[in-house]
């Protein structure tokens, strides 16, 4: 069972890339989404980050609200790399159980970990390739736009990560997303195809 790590700066069309391979029957972990249940409340990471940065990270209802973490975090690389410091062993011992559980299930296929920090958390090391989901730095400010944040904060996010010229480096599968769904759609479906070519051979 290959185990490929997939990423890609924020907006960057990772998670169209993610949808569609589950479309054609890949088992996909999103990372992203797991580390957001592992810091609800009563858990570990919920109380280490109340500790780390205090009770004005919470909502009314005493959850996180990951709006008011976001703002902080992203204008304070300090305090971003404090965040990730507790997210990211959690995402990765949960990473690791899960390709446990589908490799006892029988998968044989390769499973993706879909994560946008990927590279910058280390996970790629214990991975066996990395597809890199990418497009134009301004169509990333554009998206984040549509997604209702202010030039000031999209451009903060895009900063806080690994540029994508310097991600693609890690690279053993490049998706550019630049263009049209249709085009990023044929792009994953070659990329199956080599993927199930390779596993029916044995690679």
């Amino acid at each position: 069972m290959l185990r490929l790590g997939l990423t890609g700066g924020i907006a960057s069309g990772k998670t169209a890339v993610a949808d569609m391979l589950r479309e054609m029957g890949f088992n996909v972990l999103d990372a992203d989404g797991l580390g957001h249940t592992l810091i609800e409340a009563g858990t570990p990471g919920y109380g280490a980050i109340v500790r780390e940065f205090g009770t004005g990270v919470t909502g009314a209802d005493g959850r996180i609200d990951r709006k008011k973490l976001g703002a902080m975090v992203f204008a304070d690389r300090g305090k971003l790399e404090r965040l990730n410091g507790i997210l990211h062993p959690r995402v990765e011992e949960e990473m690791v159980r899960q390709f446990g559980e589908w490799e006892k299930g029988g998968v044989r296929d390769a499973v993706f970990v879909e994560a946008a920090l990927l590279v910058e958390a280390g996970y790629q090391k214990n991975l066996d390739g990395l597809v890199v989901a990418w497009c134009r730095p301004e169509q990333q400010v554009e998206r984040l736009l549509r997604r209702g944040l202010s030039e000031l904060e999209a451009r903060r996010r895009i900063a806080a990560q690994m540029p994508a010229v310097e991600k693609l480096q890690y690279a053993t599968e490049k998706i550019d997303c630049s263009g049209s769904l249709e085009e990023t759609r044929r792009q994953v479906g070659e990329l199956a195809a080599k993927l199930r070519h390779g596993a029916a051979a044995g690679v």
